[in-house]
This record gives structure tokens, sequence and C-alpha cells, in this order.
């Protein structure tokens, strides 16, 4: 994958933490730098650990379904951005709280972070990606976003929440279908 491409995955992976930021930013009522980081180092720091863990699960398993590989990348892909994209169209909420404790950013981090895993494990899938460089950009973007949903969230409300969830789940399906296609000979 080259560098425009890690960083459409990074957008796209980031917009769970993003959507849970903008929710954290809007029961905090006041985003202030504390918030804003502590939000950002949780989603960013798990956002980048997760692929390299799936990186390298996917990799002891690489040879043993080198033939179907693609299709295993293109399904997690499908099926996370599937997900995405029923979660924000969904009319059920989910209630955030503005609790920074260690346990409740733990817990978030994690659940946000789970396509994640799965899209490690799909570039091990892909071949040719530089998991280092692909982690630290999904790390760094989310940071970003995360911080930058916090703020969002104290001014905006959850009037954004649902947009984000839904524009990455339609990335995600984007990237799996293209190393499909790229795998298939047709990209």
């Amino acid at each position: 994958m080259g560098i425009g491409e890690l960083l459409l995955l990074a957008v796209g992976l980031s917009m769970d933490a993003f959507a849970v930021s903008i929710c954290k930013g809007l029961a905090s009522k006041k985003a202030d730098a504390n918030v804003m980081v502590t939000c950002g180092a949780w989603f960013g720091g798990f956002q980048a650990l997760m692929p390299i863990i799936g990186y390298f699960l996917g990799s002891l398993f690489a040879e043993a379904i080198e033939a179907i590989d693609h299709w295993i990348a293109f399904t997690l892909l499908a099926l996370i951005g599937a997900n995405m994209i029923r979660e924000a169209l969904s009319k059920k909420e989910e209630e955030v709280s503005a609790d920074l404790s260690v346990k409740t950013m733990f817990l978030m981090a994690v659940a946000t972070s789970i396509d994640a895993l799965a899209v490690g494990i799909s570039l091990a899938m892909a071949g040719n990606t530089n998991i280092w460089l692909a982690a630290s950009l999904i790390g760094v973007t989310t940071f970003a976003l995360s911080a930058i949903g916090v703020k969002i969230g104290s001014i905006f409300g959850n009037r954004f929440e649902k947009k984000a969830e839904f524009v990455g789940g339609v990335i995600l399906i984007f990237l799996g279908v293209r190393i499909l296609l790229q795998h298939l000979g047709i990209w």
C-alpha cells in the first residue's frame, strides 16, 4: 500500500474513535487540553498497537492461506465497514460519559480498535505493507482526530458522530474492494 492509501486507511479506522471523542467532548462540556490529549493518547495508542498485533497474527498463517488471502482481507474490511455503516444508520444512541478513568478509557480504546486488529490481519494477507509505517500513521491520525473530536463535541454536540462513522465504513469497504481487485488483476 502506498502512503495515500495508508492515510485513507488511517482516517477510516479512526472514525470510531473520532465519534466516541465527539461524545466525550459533549459529555465533558469543557474540552480542555487534558481531555483532548487523554482521549487522543488512549485511542491513538490502541489504534497503533492493534494492527501490529493483527499483522503478526496474520503473518503466522499467511503461507497456509496464501491462495485465499485477498478474499480474507476483502471480507474482513467489508464486514468492518458494513458494521460501521450499520451503526451509523441505526437510531440507537450510545451513551458516553465524561469519565476519563483508566478502566473506562481502556475499555473504550479496546472497543474502538478491534477493527484495527482485523485490518492488521488484512494487511498481512495483502502483503507489501510496511506495518510500522501503517501503525504509526493510524496512531497519529487517530490521536489528532480524537483530540479534534473532543473539541468538536464540546462545541457542536453529536451532529457529526453518525456521519463520521458512515464515512469510515465506506472507506474501509473501498479499501477491501481495492485489495481484492488488485489481487485479481482488475485494478
